[in-house]
């Protein structure tokens, strides 16, 4: 199924709408050249340069792990010790602003990683969170890979309950594909060479008397 495109660079504010909109009618929006190429390079190159990536799992918590039948990337969480992770966070937090104030979904926070796909690497068909008894409402992937090329694989399959086929998404730099993180399955497929993008969550806060989040 052909994808909607945004003709023109704009600063990634201008298509906040878009993506509020996408939300909103439809549960699930694309849209290419998100990011300037300077901001996506300097996303890719500190993705390219992590020594220490570690291997990605399933689950939250005490449930967590690794499950290599299911999904074997590896990842790395952004912090505060790079300017790129402080733009992308910030950014974030501004989406998640407008997003309340658009659709209020009451995002309490945003989490994100970096994940690297070797050649051949894959994460199986699955939701971000099960209906009504998840914390990640909304979810965010962002590529980073240059040049990517048709036949290379490494596409993120969204499949809305309509579209058996599914909607690919190739993982081209800058590029930002954004879905209810409760409402759609997908995948990824594997890629015939290295494949870096960062996956995020706008989270609520499930806090109670009885249970802290998030689970340490």
């Amino acid at each position: 199924m052909a994808l909607e495109s945004f003709s023109g660079f704009l600063p990634p504010e201008n298509h906040f709408h878009t993506i509020t909109e996408g939300l909103y009618e439809k549960g699930w929006v694309v849209v290419p050249d998100f990011l300037d190429q300077s901001r996506w390079l300097s996303l890719f190159m500190r993705a390219r340069a992590i020594a220490d990536y570690t291997p990605a799992g399933i689950g939250r918590g005490g449930a967590f792990q690794e499950n290599s039948f299911v999904r074997n990337d590896s990842i790395c969480w952004l912090g505060d010790s790079y300017d790129c992770d402080v733009y992308w966070l910030d950014l974030m937090e501004q989406l998640r602003k407008v997003i309340n104030s658009k659709l209020f979904l009451g995002l309490f926070e945003f989490e994100s990683h970096f994940a690297r796909y070797n050649p051949g690497s894959f994460y199986k068909r699955h939701l971000d969170a099960f209906k009504g008894q998840g914390i990640r409402i909304v979810s965010v992937v962002l590529y980073l890979n240059p040049q990517w090329q048709q036949g290379e694989g490494g596409e993120l399959v969204i499949y809305p309950e309509d579209n058996l086929q599914g909607i690919a998404v190739a993982p081209c730099g800058g590029t930002l594909a954004v879905f209810l993180s409760e409402d759609f399955p997908h995948e990824v497929l594997p890629a015939t060479r290295t494949r870096f993008s960062i996956a995020g969550w706008f989270r609520v806060n499930m806090t109670t008397g009885y249970h802290l989040d998030p689970a340490a």
